[in-house]
């Protein structure tokens, strides 16, 4: 049997991203891995929000499997900290222009920081020609892993879009859409994904629980879902992944709705009747608002059968402020 040395090349690298005022030299970390045997490149990413760490570990995590496996077939490649600015101060934004990286996609050369920062990661990408790209975030502190799809693109990016759908109800994981005219999807254009989307690459998110620390289960669950992807596409053995993500039976191989409505009408405490999750019908109470001596302000309903993908990672409330996050049952 051939080693893995025989059969895969390995290589980690860096690109320049800028140079300091102090001359120090800021880079973007590359990671490839590529087999001699033909099959699909896959790029993985992670970090494009600095405080999302657990992505860049479960990236990590399945390049030492890889490594192991002489049966790997194509390239797996990977950018698994695209901001390394915001990852040093625990910052979701880039943090010299504080600017949202995966709201300046595809990017411009010469644009803003994020935009050329934006530009390099994403013509890096499209010049290998992937047949897939899964973006790895993270949610808020209490969430459960899900994956998510950016809106319908329309027909001129229907293949790549019905591709995308098909891996993500392959994830394991609950298979949540956005909506372009729906509130909760503000700069759904300028994401990765959405980007890759109408470039005709299939894209998926991976939202994979807590932001901020790494969370172990959660790695678990990411890369038991990135293993399945990569057999299911042929890549590598089937190894029996069991520890993807277990959702209630009525939510598999459905498609739900992303949706953070309602919003907290009233400043107060919130209290919360739920948990990341469970199921909840229309009408039931998920949250209740108490002011500062403890009366009830306002009580929160779900607006339809739903999962519950998260709760705020504050218990503080302020007027128009999401503090819920739903899957809901779409008709």
């Amino acid at each position: 049997m051939n080693s893995t040395k025989d059969v895969q090349r390995i290589r980690y690298s860096f690109l320049r991203i800028m140079t300091g005022s102090d001359l120090s030299v800021r880079r973007l970390p590359l990671m490839e891995i590529r087999s001699i045997n033909e099959g699909p490149m896959v790029w993985l990413t992670a970090c494009a929000h600095g405080d999302e760490v657990g992505g860049v570990v479960i990236i990590q995590e399945i390049f030492k499997r890889l490594r192991k496996s002489p049966l790997l077939r194509g390239s797996v490649c990977a950018f698994p900290m695209m901001n390394p600015l915001g990852f040093e101060l625990a910052s979701r934004n880039i943090t010299p222009s504080m600017e949202d990286l995966n709201r300046s996609f595809p990017g411009n050369r010469a644009g803003s920081f994020a935009e050329r920062i934006a530009d390099l990661i994403f013509s890096t990408i499209i010049a290998s020609n992937p047949a897939l790209v899964l973006d790895l975030h993270n949610d808020w502190r209490q969430s459960i892993p899900y994956a998510l799809i950016d809106p319908y693109p329309g027909l001129s990016h229907i293949e790549a879009y019905e591709r995308a759908k098909t891996i993500g109800l392959k994830s394991g994981f609950v298979l949540i859409s956005e909506h372009k005219d729906s509130p909760d999807s503000i700069g759904w254009e300028r994401t990765l994904s959405g980007s890759l989307i109408k470039h005709g690459i299939p894209a998926l998110t991976l939202e994979l629980g807590e932001s901020c620390v790494v969370n172990e289960e959660n790695v678990r669950y990411g890369v038991s879902s990135i293993w399945n992807i990569l057999a299911d596409k042929g890549m590598v053995n089937d190894e029996g992944e069991s520890s993807v993500f277990r959702l209630p039976l009525q939510f598999n191989d459905r498609i739900l709705r992303y949706s953070h409505q309602p919003v907290c009408p009233v400043s107060g405490i919130v209290r919360f009747s739920v948990k990341p999750g469970d199921v909840v019908r229309r009408g039931q109470t998920v949250a209740r608002i108490y002011g500062v001596f403890g009366r009830l302000q306002a009580t929160i309903p779900a607006q339809e059968k739903a999962i519950v993908l998260g709760i705020s990672d504050s218990s503080v409330a302020f007027p128009g402020v999401p503090i819920i996050a739903f899957g809901m049952l779409q008709a």
